[in-house]
């Protein structure tokens, strides 16, 4: 696919897609959400990458859906159109790697609703956060779905319905966001924490991410066995044996697996 909306890059086993609509501070459209989409599938089927990074051009990391898009379709050319502005949110979820978005400014709406997708956030200070579809009588849905597997019912019923935006600060109580730095220093604090997992086995990652998903909706003691199974399948993987042996022989272990 040709990038334009967005922008893609790799480096040192880190994949890097760049929000790249900064005149119309990253909306959602057409193009622009298929080719995100795409560029997420591309990087989870990339040998050489292990970690992929959200970040945006501009001012603002995304304000949501163009509202230009709202108009002239019929009942399903919206279902198909939603189905597609929502995308992103089953493709994160299936992804075998930890994707990581790197938020300044806005992020608001379905712009919001990609940070809640994504495994990891960092955001710069000024960061802003806000489900606010319903301030011109729409509504967030999209980004309800994984906004409530973090914070709750009662809390995801009060930003979607209120649309009101909240700092960086307050996402972190929420647990929204990982860790917050002054916004010159965002470029730099999210490459340290792509690096940081990036050097971990590729394997245990993937493992880890698929058991801490699977864990919702499931029954503790079920949810304990199913997270023991995965375990123990990697304990015999020859990364395993590696990390162990690397660990005790005090040097830098060699991964097998990406």
């Amino acid at each position: 696919m040709d990038y334009t909306d967005v922008l893609v890059d790799k480096q040192d086993y880190i994949g890097f897609i760049t929000l790249n609509r900064p005149a119309d501070m990253n909306t959602f459209n057409v193009p622009f959400a298929r080719q995100l989409n795409s560029a997420l599938r591309e990087m989870e089927g990339d040998p050489d990458v292990r970690v992929v990074v959200i970040r945006a051009n501009g001012k603002h990391f995304s304000t949501g859906i163009s509202l230009s898009e709202f108009k002239n379709k019929t009942h399903q050319e919206y279902r198909e159109f939603i189905h597609l502005m929502d995308d992103h949110n089953r493709t994160i979820a299936k992804m075998t790697k930890p994707v990581i978005a790197s938020v300044k400014g806005f992020a608001l709406a379905n712009g919001s609703g990609l940070t809640f997708a994504c495994d990891l956030v960092v955001a710069s200070e000024d960061a802003k956060f806000g489900t606010t579809a319903i301030n011109v009588g729409l509504i967030c849905l999209g980004p309800a779905a994984p906004l409530y597997r973090t914070v709750g019912r009662k809390k995801t019923l009060e930003m979607v319905l209120t649309g009101d935006i909240i700092s960086a600060a307050e996402a972190q109580k929420l647990g929204l966001v990982n860790k917050i730095v002054p916004r010159e220093q965002l470029e730099e604090a999210t490459l340290e924490l792509a690096t940081k997992l990036a050097a971990k086995s590729p394997l245990a990652l993937q493992i880890g991410k698929a058991g801490i998903y699977g864990m919702e909706d499931v029954p503790y003691e079920k949810a304990i066995d199913n997270l023991g199974e995965l375990f123990a399948s990697l304990c015999i993987t020859e990364d395993a044996g590696e990390g162990v042996q690397a660990f005790l022989g005090k040097r830098s272990p060699t991964w097998t697996k990406r």
